[in-house]
């Protein structure tokens, strides 16, 4: 398989990711259904760290087979590159969460709305979020591109085919995670916002495969995992947060389930066909 027709499959896995954005412009939406919405991109979510942490728990304990035998370097490399992914995404998220915020306290303080704005702590505004979320589903897709350009470059090409569909899938569902937190927004956002989140979370597949296709290397593996990892910890506390104003206690348990389980659908969906 040549480079280009690795590439295509990437950017097809990716960019699935667009079906689920336009919700994000949906109107006349009572806040029990933004609430709902939202809930369900949180179970999502929820179902990606649960798996995402998997993988990379596997890959760091397949290590440990070999400190019996006193080789102890690639557990000591794939612990220590879990451990950097880990603290590195999620650090990494609330760094760019209060530049945000601050950013938006300074051009608040300057504008119109001065004698009112509040310095105080609140959840980030819809796109923000949504922006936060994008960039973590980025850095696991990113690592599902890898798995794709690595089969490919192995020759597997059956296998190939079936995580090129089992992902884009996928990203059906995590583009519906980040245009949930916009839907029944007062403010539309615009087609070209939209785009833009796209791009952060799924043109990051297309990169992983041709990437994946040169480059074998375990560690580079863990360390996206590990990354897309901590970032989900911090975007679901803030889903949470919206949740929690949106939902009542039942209707927040059941739209994290029906999340969860969706996603774990398509789980199961690749694990029928083999991948």
């Amino acid at each position: 398989m040549s480079q280009t027709s690795v590439a295509l499959l990437g950017a097809i896995a990716g960019f699935t990711i667009f079906l689920g954005l336009p919700v994000a412009r949906l109107r006349a939406l009572s806040a029990s259904a933004q609430g709902f919405l939202n809930a369900i991109a949180t179970g999502v979510l929820l179902f990606l760290l649960v798996e995402i942490l998997g993988h990379a728990n596997e890959s760091v304990e397949d290590t440990m087979a070999g400190i019996g035998r006193g080789d102890l370097a690639p557990f000591a490399l794939l612990g220590g590159v879990y451990l950097v992914g880990l603290v590195g995404g999620l650090v990494g998220l609330v760094s760019f969460n209060r530049l945000f915020m601050r950013r938006a306290r300074t051009q608040a303080l300057r504008g119109p709305g001065a004698a009112v704005a509040s310095p105080s702590r609140s959840v980030p505004a819809a796109r923000d979020l949504a922006l936060m979320i994008a960039t973590g589903l980025g850095l696991h897709n990113f690592s599902e591109g890898l798995a794709i350009g690595q089969s490919a470059a192995a020759n597997a090409l059956a296998l190939t085919g079936v995580l090129v569909v089992g992902f884009g899938l996928h990203n059906v569902t995590e583009g519906f995670g980040i245009a949930a937190p916009m839907a029944g927004d007062r403010k539309r956002p615009s087609w070209g916002f939209l785009a833009l989140a796209g791009l952060i979370g799924g043109g990051p597949t297309f990169l992983g495969a041709v990437i994946g296709f040169n480059v074998v290397a375990q560690w580079a593996f863990v360390l996206f995992l590990t990354l897309a990892a901590g970032a989900l910890v911090y975007v679901i506390n803030e889903m949470f947060g919206v949740c929690r104003r949106l939902n009542g206690t039942m209707a927040l348990a059941a739209g994290i389930l029906v999340g969860f389980l969706l996603a774990f659908g398509t789980e199961l969906f690749l694990t029928a066909a083999g991948a």
